[in-house]
């Protein structure tokens, strides 16, 4: 670290300069909630077309783990987050993994110190030979705790990392949520690969108007100026009066201006350069929900460029979000609903935009075949005890989606966006076609569409229905086969603004925003469901390839060793096992078809040069059951 003649110390620089905090994908209650074709590789090219450089990545990280004590991170949940540290390494996209195990009305117990030592070592050692583009940041936000408290902790947290990884830079941040104000009260701490966090999101009055996470809550305040205008401001609401927010509301004309909030972020500004150390703003923004969009445009444009002007790198909360940057009320396609005044604000590059038109579908698409289909997000409620990715004999592939402990009215809720419009395949004799388990008889549940409920005032979201029993299939622990045509779903009805609304004959297929699968009927009590290979499809040949039966318990199967490389493949793939015998192997399409199928002793070689570009499932196995089932991607 070099000095100046002045005796004051250099700042280091942070490797990256601007970037977006990718929420709501990796902050799951479990491993098994997370939607990971939420996000692709393409999502990554498009964010860094915009001229980010960095990437941070909230994680309910202590969730991923089985709990105390051990806090023994989940196999899947580094299966998963692979994806975006090796998209981030191709793209040359710096990364933070962001333990955001975190609840702003919760304070940070003393004891979150054990926790972290067992978490943040068992991340290192799977992240430890990976490129110097990732970067751990210990924990988001630790507020409700002493400084000195959180000082030891976060300093034994580095020795705990440093003991399995000295390679990558770690983030480390003041209590009272990372507040610029805390940092003064943090020490400098021995370790030089570290980067200094603070976040920004003063006034408060203004950024988070709106918010019914606050204490009060500020639902009710709506359109606080930026900057303070005393013509624009709005009155304080009724339940903000005698709360420390109605001090803030009447200091406003002074801590609502340009000029009181880059005297703040001075203050952080001031850490770095009297100190010499790298800092970086890891969250700043406005929530759009009640702001004013042209001030909320300003407050970014004044915090981004005053940042910008003290050499401090930044991630924005958020990308897509109630703080992002992407349009309100539109269908956050990158192509289409992008806030370009607000990209224009924060400096980031302006990609054409043309207005959006929904298209009827004319072909089929997947739902669910061990992940959810692009364009999907899980938005169930009440679902019980739901699991998208259980390996209990799915059908095909690795996992199934398991379903237990439904109440009535509890819902597997899948929702499209942006919104289908299906009429065209239901013309055409499409039909849904799935497998379901069940494991026991008694078994009643609906499987619905329910389209968009329009502006108009008599509109409400209909539901078009199946009801399936044990009239219709046998729940007796083994796959069956379910292929209904979309020309045999009835509209029921509709529930809507708590009252319920009879059919009448306004289910709209054309505007599609939601397949659900519902204990409509009533509780499931001990009976348990599975589901698999969930399609839209105009085949009726997908077929039963798991005969076994379950009676609700996990059975652990006898799988294979073998490695299948390279995937993705272009005209060929190589089997290798470790064992010196006669196997077979089946590469099945999406419908269940076997399209290859031979025998190899140990090691072959596959031709996939008669296969069409998409994905696939090739199944190796042995005499006596033992096999393995891995997903392949031909792309050439």
């Amino acid at each position: 670290m070099l000095l100046a003649s002045s005796d004051k110390l250099f700042a280091q620089e942070v490797p990256f300069k601007k970037g977006i905090n990718l929420t709501n994908w990796f902050q799951a209650n479990n491993v098994r909630e997370i939607q990971i074709n939420k996000y692709t590789r393409k999502d990554f090219e498009q964010i860094k077309s915009l001229g980010i450089d960095v990437i941070r990545l909230p994680i309910n990280l202590h969730y991923m783990t089985n709990g105390a004590p051990d806090y023994t991170v989940d196999p899947l949940f580094f299966q998963f987050l692979d994806l975006p540290v090796q998209w981030a390494e191709e793209l040359n996209l710096h990364l933070i993994l962001d333990n955001h195990t975190f609840d702003p009305v919760a304070n940070t117990p003393p004891d979150i110190e054990n926790t972290l030592k067992k978490v943040w070592p068992q991340v290192a050692q799977h992240y430890q030979s990976r490129s110097n583009l990732l970067y751990y940041e210990i924990l988001n936000e630790p507020h409700g705790i002493s400084a000195t408290q959180w000082n030891t902790i976060q300093q034994n947290i580095i020795n705990a990392i440093r003991a399995v990884d000295t390679k990558h830079t770690l983030i480390v941040g003041a209590t009272n949520f990372n507040s610029y104000q805390s940092m003064a009260e943090m020490p400098i701490y021995a370790d030089k690969n570290l980067i200094y966090t603070f976040h920004f999101y003063d006034p408060f009055l203004f950024t988070h108007q709106g918010a019914s996470w606050i204490e009060p809550s500020m639902v009710d305040l709506k359109q606080m100026p930026f900057p303070y205008r005393s013509n624009a401001m709005p009155a304080l609401p009724a339940n903000l009066k005698n709360t420390w927010l109605e001090s803030a509301y009447n200091n406003y004309s002074t801590e609502g201006t340009e000029a009181k909030v880059k005297e703040l972020i001075d203050i952080a500004a001031n850490f770095k350069n009297t100190h010499g150390v790298p800092v970086y703003c890891g969250e700043f923004g406005v929530l759009a929900t009640n702001s004013l969009p042209a001030d909320r445009v300003n407050w970014y444009q004044t915090v981004r460029s005053y940042l910008e002007e003290k050499n401090i790198a930044w991630t924005t909360w958020d990308y897509h979000g109630s703080f992002g940057l992407f349009e309100p009320d539109g269908n956050d396609l990158f192509e289409h609903n992008l806030n370009l005044p607000l990209l224009t604000a924060l400096g980031f590059n302006l990609p054409p935009q043309t207005n959006y038109v929904l298209k009827p579908d004319t072909a089929g698409f997947l739902i669910y075949d061990d992940f959810l289909g692009n364009g999907l997000t899980n938005a169930s409620y009440g679902a019980g005890n739901l699991n998208f990715y259980v390996p209990d004999q799915p059908n095909n592939g690795q996992y199934c989606i398991s379903w237990k402990d439904a109440k009535q009215y509890n819902s597997i809720s899948l929702d499209f966006k942006p919104n289908k419009d299906l009429s065209q395949l239901r013309d055409k004799a499409y039909a849904l076609d799935f497998f379901v388990r069940g494991t026991g008889p008694g078994v009643k549940f609906d499987i619905r569409f329910i389209d968009s409920k329009t502006t108009e005032p008599d509109d409400h979201p209909w539901r078009a229905t199946v009801t399936i029993d044990d009239q219709k299939i046998d729940f007796n622990g083994s796959w069956q086969h379910i292929h209904i045509p979309l020309t045999d779903f009835i509209e029921q009805g509709a529930w809507d603004n708590n009252q319920w609304y009879n059919p009448e004959g306004k289910f709209d297929w054309q505007q599609i925003d939601r397949l659900e699968i519902t204990s409509e009927h009533g509780a499931f009590n001990n009976n348990q469901l599975w589901f698999d290979n969930l399609y839209l499809t105009d085949q009726d040949t997908a077929k039963v390839r798991q005969s076994g039966t379950i009676t609700g318990s996990k059975k652990n199967l006898n799988t294979l060793a073998v490695r299948v490389y390279p995937n993705p493949a272009s005209n060929y793939l190589l089997l290798e096992t470790g064992t010196p015998a006669s196997f077979n192997y089946e590469v099945i399409d999406h419908l269940g078809r076997v399209l290859l199928k031979s025998i190899f002793r140990q090691r072959t070689q596959v031709n996939l040069a008669s296969l069409p570009i998409g994905v696939y499932l090739i199944k190796i196995s042995q005499a006596g059951s033992r096999y393995t089932v891995r997903r392949i991607v031909k792309n050439e």
